[in-house]
């Protein structure tokens, strides 16, 4: 009942406030981009006139484009959202993304291409930080679980809208067009947003702010925030290589039909999942009263789902995609690893962790892959699911050790500054 009265209350204090639906619906736009060029690749190149093996490779660079974009903005828009305030960067990366999203149904080019990719990478990078750390500090601490719950949970579901809508336009210049009218729409909702009062009151005393460097000149803060990384770089090997790379393994495990096995399905359901997996990570840490104790389970529950997907062989293509599913439940943790790292910091750096943080995971995707095909080709001489297997268990493993660092934050208040 309580979560049903937070809901009807209008006060800034109840779940469903203007920074929790404004942040929610950015955050769906963002996934919806970051996923779409993922599913329009092929056919976007194509229609560029790129042909053959050339299609991979400059998928490659164009990929490297955006998360170079995204590194970078990471740490651009997390600065400046400890320094100029949540609100601003929230609509600033939202006007970026829009706007480059519909410089990239223009494109006529492969350089234009990556130019637009790199923009768009940079305003991408931006927004789930701003957001979750305006919703957490915008909600009691018995609540804003609730809140960061709603807004990742949303945001997902965009890689499910971004197939649905390749699949009804099947015209990629529209599917981008669509995303950036979007993005555009929602700029019209920042006049009914406020900024948190407890980042008001940092501003007000001059403390200094946004202090990247910070992060690296002290030891104990520097771990902390290495951990607040490790514990997600699971998700990511899940998602950027075990899913992207679905119709090869589905090859590998001889699935019934094999050669129809679409990647972007296989993302779409995959990240349908991984809305499930978002709001019971969330209502367990509420209910439970942990972020820790939710996040040991899922990132165990992860595990043995890759194990089970790299050993289920001579399935139905009905049931690949089923287990796609599952995995996408299984790192449903995103939401947990995003709100630990906001609640692990004070408010004068919080927006820069809660925003580098997840840019940093997405950005190890490139280390992941390299790792995993020296592994394939160099120990497993080209064995593919056990060397999925063996990077995932590594990755795991680490990923539990940082999270056995980190502090429980489930009761922490959040009013407080980082010492120099």
């Amino acid at each position: 009942m309580k979560l049903f009265s937070a809901l009807k209350t209008k006060d800034s204090k109840s779940i469903l406030n203007a920074a929790v639906i404004v942040a929610a619906l950015g955050y769906f736009v963002d996934i919806y981009d970051l996923l779409l060029f993922g599913i329009v690749r092929t056919d976007s190149l194509k229609d560029l006139g790129i042909i053959g093996d050339a299609i991979r490779d400059q998928g490659e660079y164009l990929i490297s484009m955006q998360m170079f974009g995204m590194l970078f903005g990471g740490i651009l828009w997390g600065i400046l959202g400890d320094k100029k305030g949540r609100i601003s960067v929230l609509f600033g990366s939202i006007l970026i993304y829009s706007v480059a999203n519909i410089a990239n149904g223009m494109v006529t080019t492969v350089d234009g291409y990556a130019f637009w990719r790199l923009i768009a990478g940079i305003g991408l990078a931006g927004e789930l930080g701003a957001g979750i750390t305006l919703v957490a500090e915008s909600l009691p601490k018995e609540k804003r679980g609730y809140g960061t719950m709603i807004v990742a949970s949303v945001g997902v579901s965009g890689a499910v809208a971004a197939y649905l809508v390749y699949e009804i336009f099947q015209d990629w210049r529209l599917c981008y067009y669509a995303g950036g009218i979007l993005g555009i729409l929602l700029l019209f909702l920042r006049i009914s947003i406020t900024e948190s009062g407890i980042f008001k009151k940092v501003q007000e005393n001059n403390e200094k702010k946004g202090d990247f460097l910070s992060l690296f000149t002290n030891k104990k803060r520097f771990l902390k925030y290495l951990n607040c990384i490790l514990i997600g770089m699971p998700l990511w090997f899940l998602v950027g290589v075990l899913i992207t790379f679905s119709p090869e393994f589905a090859k590998a495990l001889g699935i019934q039909q094999a050669e129809t096995i679409e990647a972007g399905k296989a993302i779409a359901f995959c990240y349908s999942g991984l809305v499930v997996g978002d709001i019971a990570s969330g209502l367990l840490s509420q209910w439970l009263k942990s972020r820790k104790k939710v996040m040991y389970w899922f990132l165990a529950f992860n595990l043995v789902m890759v194990f089970v997907y790299l050993n289920t062989s001579n399935i139905s293509t009905n049931l690949f995609y089923f287990l796609c599913l599952l995995m996408g439940v299984s790192v449903g943790y995103w939401v947990l690893f995003v709100t630990i790292a906001a609640e692990q910091f004070g408010t004068n750096i919080r927006a820069t962790v809660t925003t580098t943080a997840p840019n940093f995971v997405r950005g190890s995707l490139p280390l992941i892959i390299l790792a995993y095909s020296y592994v394939r080709d160099s120990v497993f001489m080209g064995d593919i699911l056990k060397s999925g297997m063996l990077v995932g268990a590594v990755l795991s493993i680490i990923s539990l050790f940082a999270l056995s660092r980190l502090k429980e934050t489930f009761f922490t208040d959040l009013d407080y500054s980082e010492k120099a």
